[in-house]
């Protein structure tokens, strides 16, 4: 009877933070293109994901709030985005300039 409490315990733990984005995805890497409101991401694992920022898209490099034309190819992002439709929108694009570029 503890084993099966502590293992749903152990499921419950691992499941709350899942959860807690809803369904907002996370594209993380450098920008390796922009055009327009959609930003190209080169992840880690070398794929490159396009996310479409709009009006309500907040852009923040570090902790200050700025627009869309500060991001440049090369900068670090992390990006909040839900998916709508077949595409990912942006939420929020937080990054930071790469002082070495992505590679």
């Amino acid at each position: 009877m503890n084993r099966i409490c502590a293992t749903l315990l152990l499921l419950t733990c691992f499941a709350v933070p899942a959860l807690a984005h809803g369904n907002e995805q996370h594209v993380i890497g450098f920008v390796a293109r922009i055009s327009g409101n959609e930003i190209t991401v080169k992840t880690a694992d070398k794929q490159e994901v396009t996310v479409t920022a709009t009006a309500k898209t907040e852009f923040y490099e570090g902790t200050t709030k700025v627009s869309l034309k500060e991001l440049k190819v090369g900068d670090r992002v992390v990006i909040h985005a839900i998916k709508k439709e077949s595409k990912l929108e942006a939420h929020t694009v937080k990054f930071a300039t790469s002082a070495g570029g992505a590679s």
